[in-house]
C-alpha cells in the first residue's frame, strides 16, 4: 500500500468512525465541565491550591505527579499538561479521594471522588 493510500484510508476512518459511533466518547469541552466558586469548596482545597502556587512543600509523595487524563473527562491536552494533587481530608489515615489536577495555564479542577467526576474552580 503506498504511502497516499495509507494517508487516505486513515483520513476515511477519522473522519467516518465518530459518526458510525465506533470511537470512545469525545472528551468534554473546558464548557462542559461545571464550574464552582472557590469559596463554595473545603478550605482544604484553597490551602491545596497556595501550596500549587507556592511550588510545595508538598504533604504527599505523588503530589506533583503526571495526571494522564484515562477517565478523558477534562479537556484533551498533550501528556504532561495535567498534574494531581491531594486535598486532604481531615481524620482520614490516607490519601483519600480528593484531588486537583491543575492544568499547565493555571486552570484547576477538583474531584471528590477519585476522578468519577471533576468541577472546574473559579475564583
Amino acid at each position: 500500500m503506498t504511502i497516499a493510500r495509507w494517508l487516505a484510508a486513515l483520513s476515511a476512518l477519522v473522519f467516518l468512525a465518530p459518526a458510525a459511533g465506533v470511537c470512545a466518547p469525545a472528551a468534554q469541552g473546558h464548557d462542559d465541565i461545571p464550574a464552582v466558586a472557590l469559596r463554595d469548596l473545603p478550605p482544604e482545597v484553597r490551602d491545596t491550591l497556595n501550596l500549587i502556587e507556592r511550588g510545595g512543600p508538598f504533604p504527599y509523595r505523588r503530589d506533583g505527579a503526571v495526571f494522564s487524563n484515562r477517565e478523558r473527562l477534562l479537556p484533551p491536552k498533550p501528556r504532561g499538561y495535567y498534574r494531581e494533587f491531594t486535598v486532604p481530608t481531615p481524620g482520614a489515615t490516607v490519601r483519600g479521594a480528593r484531588r486537583i489536577v491543575a492544568g499547565n495555564n493555571r486552570v484547576y479542577y477538583y474531584t471528590d471522588d477519585h476522578y468519577r467526576s471533576f468541577r472546574r474552580i473559579r475564583e
